[in-house]
């Protein structure tokens, strides 16, 4: 894997902020966008703008037949069995949602459980929270392992004949934990739940495989693996989409409108009311074909790499803290740290001063903040174009700091 001729795919690396180069170190947050998607976004609004399913003009045969070609291309990157599963949304978090009344409001009633972690991102608590409430389900949720991982025993323990949903992370955005999906599936359907996955931090920097993970539904975002913002994907098993109510009404996902009643198109698009995401999906596609031209599995030696490397420089700096699992290799390409008693924020304020990009906050993970009993974390996240070279300007930057604040240690 050429880093450095990768890097020249992306044109925002190439520039200093406050007098330095741009590290990037945030692409948990969002990653950069490739030249190849770019050009095909600027393709789109410059040479076939127009709506997709609905003409039968050129324009419109044409943005349609590049709308269902990334359908295409979305259903072999993770190996769903069909397009009809796959489903164009705003992203992970409308997808989750979409989930939670779609088919919660429907299957969980009082007395069933929904089963998540203190690792979930808000957008994996809030909708179950606000079902929980809806329908008198409760929520319940498995214990963490010292190092931030999950045992199986405390997910069997956790989920019983009540669970209808279990849904977890497949990667932690804060601890970089991988957790076991495949079988927390099988535990899942044992007991007769379904399984949601959110894969916002697992899509974009390893191969999914959604039919070897048995998973009900699969959710995940573009703008987090080089494609553009508000564009994201719901996979879900056809049986179950077919038995859904769609919550979003509208043109575009119709079939019959009468003046009192109103029929649904099939799969995918009863989900996908009003005009779509055109040019989103389109560069999704486009960022698809870049990171299999790459190839997901380099992607992901990479970033256990810059992982091990990181957390080996990191932890040589005094009174650094780093969270989540101490082997690099089960961990995803990012660390979660703090440095003594400086608030984060003002750690990355100074970092920035440097040209270095990194988080700082409750990363949308306030149970998990209160879980490591802290208030916020700061975090370095990896993703293909990073250097070891990056890292080594991230940790001479923590130094510099430690200099800045000496008074605090």
């Amino acid at each position: 894997m050429n880093v450095n001729e990768i890097r020249r795919q992306f044109p925002i690396l190439d520039q200093e902020v406050n007098g330095h180069p741009l590290v990037y170190l945030d692409s948990a947050a969002t990653s950069q966008k490739p030249l190849s998607v770019i050009q095909t976004l600027d393709e789109y609004y410059r040479g076939y703008n127009s709506n997709v399913h609905r003409g039968v003009h050129t324009l419109g045969t044409r943005a349609t037949d590049r709308y269902e070609g990334a359908r295409e291309k979305v259903k072999n990157f993770i190996n769903a069995p069909s397009t009809q599963e796959v489903i164009f949304m705003r992203g992970t978090t409308t997808a989750i949602n979409t989930v939670a009344q779609g088919y919660g409001r429907e299957k969980v009633s009082e007395g069933d459980e929904i089963v998540i972690t203190h690792m979930e991102h808000h957008s994996n608590i809030i909708p179950w929270q606000q079902l929980a409430k809806a329908t008198g389900a409760t929520l319940k949720y498995v214990p963490l392992q010292e190092d931030g991982t999950l045992s199986l025993e405390d997910v069997r323990e956790t989920v019983t004949k009540n669970t209808k949903i279990v849904s977890i992370m497949m990667v932690s955005n804060v601890l970089g934990t991988m957790n076991p999906i495949k079988e927390i599936t099988q535990i899942a359907h044992e007991n007769g739940a379904i399984m949601v996955v959110d894969g916002a931090q697992a899509a974009p920097h390893m191969k999914v495989d959604v039919q070897d993970l048995d998973c009900d539904f699969f959710a995940f975002s573009g703008h987090k693996m080089g494609g553009p913002t508000g564009i994201g994907v719901l996979y879900g098993k056809k049986d179950i989409l077919n038995k859904m109510e769609p919550i979003e009404f509208g043109g575009e996902m119709i079939d019959f409108v009468g003046l009192q009643e109103s029929t649904w198109k099939e799969l995918p698009w009863k989900f996908e009311g009003g005009t779509p995401i055109i040019a989103g999906a389109i560069g999704l596609g486009a960022a698809i074909d870049f990171l299999e031209e790459v190839g997901l599995e380099e992607i992901e030696k990479h970033e256990h790499h810059l992982a091990a490397y990181a957390m080996d420089k990191m932890s040589q700096i005094d009174d650094m803290t780093i969270y989540g699992p101490a082997d690099p290799q089960e961990r995803a390409g990012l660390v979660t740290f703090n440095l003594a008693d400086l608030h984060p924020h003002d750690l990355a304020t100074v970092l920035d001063a440097e040209g270095i990009a990194i988080r700082a906050g409750h990363h949308c993970a306030q149970p998990l903040m209160k879980w490591l009993n802290v208030s916020s974390t700061a975090r370095a996240s990896f993703y293909l174009y990073n250097t070891e070279e990056d890292i080594d300007k991230l940790v001479a930057g923590l130094v510099k700091t430690k200099e800045y604040f000496s008074d605090v240690f």
